[in-house]
């Protein structure tokens, strides 16, 4: 009877062997994303160069990040989660020795490009193992697997500085990247041992088949548009001309290939995974907006020290991973996106209220509430993404909403630098601030006007679960 019990959660249960490299791997890139925010001086001090310099830092991992997750996690898809996790953190790994003993900034900047691409590998990989566990187990539903990934990158992004700082202390700037090097190893240790071995597929011919062509076109669109909005200046106005003509040679390619990198015939008649893909951006438009210009208005505008600054804007995390916590085993997405736009459009009106002479307790209660759809809005449209999406490509719509992600902070940061352009003053973050509530009325309206929504909830889990127990019987 104990046997068979065991036998029985082995069989239906999820693989919780699983959950380690999935969320060591997914946090990856976050950890990088927030570690150099506090190594940027230090280096620019090291190798005499200016903030426009070191910027490229920042903007090297975003651009190969968002170019990369829709590429690595099509190649999931096709060679299965272990291969390209474990190929992914070794990059990884050795982007941290080529950064730890880089001699100039332009190596370094290589090594970050490195580090962007193999992060890559890590959310995808696990967007993939969440559904293919769950098809084998036929419990359609496993939110608690979800939460621990947003909330492990929720608080890698809080307690990045503080480890940055740590290991600046410790042995210096290069140690924020030779910390990649344990991680990785960590990483592939965890993979090696834990990750199943995708099984051949014979019988699918096309399976080695991939998209060259497309994947070519789809970097160059992604590209040069990224280009354009790190400086959206009108001497570069010839990247979007760049891009739209990538983006329209993709278009003909895609619907002309029988293997096509992105499906644009699926994607265009998938409606709701869309509309997912544009909250995801206007999600983060906001929040990356909040998040670069309230900091820097916070140190300019109200005065404070950048230790103050950031102890002003702790909340909006600390917030943010009670609400992921408290919320993520709850299926429902709707409710969840409509109280998150609501939050997110009562913030950006606070931002409206404030001034140099306003208490502290109004400057907190704005990173609060921003808290707030913080932590719902990405759990939210991740689990959106987890019941929308096609199976066979589920690595590659993961990849895609990353991409969105890193669209949304590259258009934030644009908007902080337009609107800040002489300064963060009072008027400038007002101005911010408009431009922010614009585009959290766009969220709002869009998730009220997509009745999808409405269908994922408990009764999808069930629905899912009886169907598996019909085809059963």
């Amino acid at each position: 009877m104990i046997s068979a019990r065991r036998h029985n959660t082995a069989q239906h249960g999820f693989d919780r062997k699983l959950i380690a490299p999935m969320i060591l791997g997914s946090v990856l890139n976050p950890v990088n994303s927030s570690m150099i925010a506090v190594s940027l001086i230090p280096i620019g001090t090291a190798f005499g160069a200016p903030p426009s310099q070191t910027a490229w830092l920042v903007s090297a991992l975003y651009l190969a990040t968002a170019v990369g997750q829709p590429i690595v996690g099509r190649l999931v898809d096709t060679y299965g989660p272990r291969r390209l996790y474990l190929a992914g953190t070794a990059l990884t790994g050795v982007a941290g020795i080529l950064g730890a003993l880089a001699p100039s900034l332009g190596m370094l900047i290589t090594a970050r490009v490195l580090l962007g691409l193999g992060t890559c590998a890590g959310y995808p990989a696990a967007m993939y193992l969440l559904r293919s566990e769950s098809q084998r187990t036929g419990h359609d539903g496993p939110n608690g697997v979800l939460t621990a990934l947003a909330v492990a990158s929720q608080t890698i992004s809080v307690i990045g500085p503080t480890l940055g700082g740590l290991l600046i202390g410790l042995g210096g700037w290069r140690t924020t990247f030779s910390v990649n090097i344990p991680l990785s190893a960590a990483c592939l240790t965890l993979g090696a041992l834990r990750l199943p071995k995708t099984p051949a597929r014979t019988a699918d011919t096309h399976r080695t088949n991939m998209d060259l062509a497309g994947i070519a076109l789809f970097t160059a669109m992604l590209t040069t548009l990224l280009l354009f909005l790190m400086s959206p200046h009108t001497d570069h106005w010839y990247l979007l001309l760049l891009s739209a003509a990538a983006a329209t040679g993709l278009a003909i390619r895609e619907l002309h290939t029988t293997q096509p990198f992105i499906d644009l015939r699926v994607l265009a008649g998938n409606i709701p995974i869309l509309a997912t893909f544009g909250r995801n951006l206007l999600s983060f438009t906001v929040s990356y907006a909040f998040l670069y210009g309230y900091t820097q208005w916070l140190e300019e505008g109200r005065a404070l020290s950048p230790s103050a600054a950031g102890l002003v804007l702790l909340p909006m995390f600390l917030i943010a991973i009670v609400v992921s916590s408290l919320t993520g085993r709850r299926t429902e997405v709707r409710g969840k996106l409509i109280i998150g736009g609501t939050a997110q459009i009562i913030a950006c009106a606070t931002l409206l209220l404030i001034h140099p002479d306003s208490p502290i307790w109004l400057l907190v209660a704005a990173t609060v509430i921003v808290g707030i759809p913080q932590g719902l809005n990405n759990l939210a449209n991740q689990n959106a993404l987890y019941h929308q999406a096609d199976p066979a490509r589920m690595g590659s719509t993961a990849g895609l909403l990353r991409t969105f992600t890193y669209l949304g902070a590259m258009i934030a940061s644009a908007a902080s630098g337009s609107f800040l352009n002489h300064g963060a003053d009072t008027t400038g973050l007002h101005n911010l601030a408009t431009f922010m509530t614009a585009s959290a009325v766009l969220f709002l309206t869009a998730t009220l006007l997509d009745r999808s929504l409405r269908r994922i909830g408990p009764t999808t889990t069930k629905t899912s679960h009886d169907k598996k127990e019909s085809s059963t019987c």
